[in-house]
């Protein structure tokens, strides 16, 4: 006997199960909830099983459910594999690809580099979400996170893509008028910009050799954006730890002028291109990252910054 699963229905349900509500799910799809249980139905009159439990306190898989939510998502997985693989041997890959990234990182290394993925890949289209928060990928639908630091998940799959450094940085009109700090102690007496969501962000590590020593910064002015915090710095409010990606063109063109920069003493730090275990194997997915990997280890993209 075939059951005779409709690949739509069963996307759906994955939807809902990881939505947590069948409301969340018609929202997300803007369609009216009554599309979303009849789908629902269908589902288990084909399966013979009763797939969810519904109550006042929401939605739970039953012990069927669970058994179809894994084989679901295998067979939506053989499917989305397939399909890329026969489309991208006639037109490259293509499709949606949703990806989350800081507000900084967005700016430096998917903005810039969005001309020549869509010269080399056509048919790719980019959803991007740009945002200093962790996302849970599968609620969020997000198929590419960019983080930096070790992610952590067993349903997770993270490719190192290139390396990070940051360095601090202020305006030149910030420096006209409070002076420019000639060791690490001057900083006492300065502005800084702190991160109040992320407080390995405030961990300046600063000095030369063994004299070396970090710094815990509390922050004249705080933000938990880092879009935020370098607009603070350019904006002349106070000295900032800053992404050297980001701040290169900005020294370039005189808005930003690096500070203490022969007392950096940060180790660069690994970016990875995180991804659902399930949707790795996606021909977009891989044309991404290949590009954002060789985007930043190009030479043009890693500019020098001196003092």
């Amino acid at each position: 006997m075939s059951l005779n699963i409709n690949l739509e229905d069963a996307q759906l349900f994955i939807r809902v199960v990881e939505l947590g509500t069948l409301s969340a799910a018609a929202r997300e799809r803007d369609v009216p909830v009554s599309q979303v249980t009849r789908a629902l139905a269908r589902l288990e009159a084909r399966c013979g099983v009763r797939l969810l439990h519904r109550s006042t306190h929401g939605l739970s898989l039953t012990d069927e459910g669970d058994l179809f939510q894994s084989a679901a998502r295998r067979m939506l997985e053989t499917a989305e594999v397939l399909h890329s693989e026969l489309t991208g041997k006639l037109a490259g890959p293509s499709g949606w690809v949703r990806v989350s990234v800081s507000s900084v990182i967005a700016q430096a290394l998917i903005t810039p580099s969005l001309p020549s993925l869509y010269q080399h890949h056509p048919q790719l289209h980019l959803d991007i979400l740009a945002d200093d928060r962790i996302v849970d990928m599968a609620r969020e639908g997000v198929d590419i996170a960019i983080r930096t630091g070790s992610p952590a998940g067993d349903t997770l799959v993270a490719r190192e893509i290139g390396k990070l450094s940051r360095a601090l940085y202020a305006s030149p009109a910030y420096l006209r008028t409070h002076g420019e700090p000639r060791g690490v102690e001057d900083l006492a007496g300065h502005h800084l910009i702190g991160n109040s969501a992320s407080l390995v962000l405030n961990q300046w590590r600063l000095g030369r050799g063994r004299e070396a020593t970090t710094l815990h910064v509390s922050g004249h002015t705080r933000t938990d954006n880092t879009a935020v915090a370098l607009s603070l710095v350019r904006e002349g409010v106070g000295i900032g730890r800053v992404v050297n990606i980001v701040a290169g063109p900005l020294v370039a063109r005189g808005e930003l002028v690096p500070v203490l920069a022969d007392l950096t003493a940060e180790t660069p730090v690994p970016v990875y291109a995180v991804m659902l275990h399930e949707r790795q194997r996606l021909p977009k997915m891989r044309a991404c990252i290949d590009h954002w990997a060789a985007w930043l280890t190009s030479a043009a993209f890693n500019p020098t910054v001196s003092a």
